[in-house]
């Protein structure tokens, strides 16, 4: 099985549109995986049902037992996040606050604090008309966003096991959550977009990236609306050795899809004419 992992280095480039896309045009038996677990949205262009949810469990987090509990304080003079508190002369652990780093239950000499599972968020499986989806929603001030996403790879390579593909609609930036996606991929498709921020973005993430060795390729998005800051990306390319696969024009098409909650290359406008022209290229690169 083949992974296509669709990443950008900055928020707002178009990488979920051209996930769902290639989601749409792409025939092989896939599985799509929506490792943007702090915002998820490419459940909006595939109008999953849902058939399977789960709790998601991060690194566990510190509680104390108020009958063993001392008082003694060692607990708060270790904890260098502050997530020790006090109140009615009692100490309690915030878990807002936790890193769960088990300092404090090393430091407890009465063994009153023990580490506990916390939920973090939820899992979903979904069906979509083209294939199963896997995504998930992170709680609200709730971190272990790289291990959510290692976690939904792991149970998208167990439930994708007779698919050619696994479709990776990656995060922004170049954080954790961007190292789990990436991390055995063999395809990486960055969107760009032509900008400032977005070239220096680009350079960024192609560094990090290229860590992970998969074979790497650029698409930039409404790349007519800055004709000189698009010749600017594709010599930058060139020089990199990298290949750019297309350019996307602006399209207000690509709007109207995405409020009806569908791929734009459901209809026939320039930018699924190119994003067509953009997987004629990928598909053989792939195989």
């Amino acid at each position: 099985m083949k992974r296509l992992a669709v990443v950008s280095g900055k928020g707002g480039t178009g990488k979920t549109m051209v996930t769902g896309a290639l989601a749409h045009i792409c025939k092989r038996k896939k599985i799509m995986v929506d490792c943007d677990v702090d915002a998820a949205n490419l459940s909006l262009l595939l109008t999953p049902e849902t058939i399977h949810n789960e709790p998601f469990t991060g690194m566990s987090v510190a509680a104390i037992d108020q009958d063993l509990c001392l008082a003694c304080g060692a607990c708060a003079m270790a904890c260098r996040f502050h997530a020790v508190k006090m109140e009615n002369n009692r100490f309690f652990i915030d878990p807002l606050h936790c890193e769960g780093c088990a300092v404090c239950h090393a430091f407890c000499p009465a063994a009153a604090i023990t580490m506990e599972p916390r939920a973090c968020g939820e899992i979903f499986h979904s069906l979509t008309e083209y294939g199963m989806l896997i995504h998930a929603r992170l709680y609200p001030g709730a971190g272990n966003s790289g291990l959510l996403v290692h976690e939904l790879r792991k149970q998208a390579d167990k439930l994708g096991q007779d698919c050619e593909l696994t479709l990776l609609d990656g995060p922004p930036g170049t954080g954790c959550p961007l190292i789990s996606t990436i991390s055995g991929a063999d395809v990486a498709l960055i969107v760009t977009e032509p900008s400032r921020s977005g070239h220096h973005d680009l350079e960024r993430l192609i560094q990090v990236i290229r860590r992970f060795r998969p074979l790497i390729f650029v698409v930039i998005n409404r790349a007519d609306l800055d004709d000189e800051m698009t010749r600017t990306i594709h010599e930058f390319c060139r020089r990199e050795s990298i290949m750019v696969l297309g350019d996307i024009p602006f399209d207000t098409e690509v709007i109207e899809s995405i409020r009806r909650g569908e791929p734009v290359t459901k209809t026939k406008c320039p930018a699924s004419e190119a994003i067509h022209m953009i997987w004629e290229k990928l598909e053989p690169v792939i195989w």
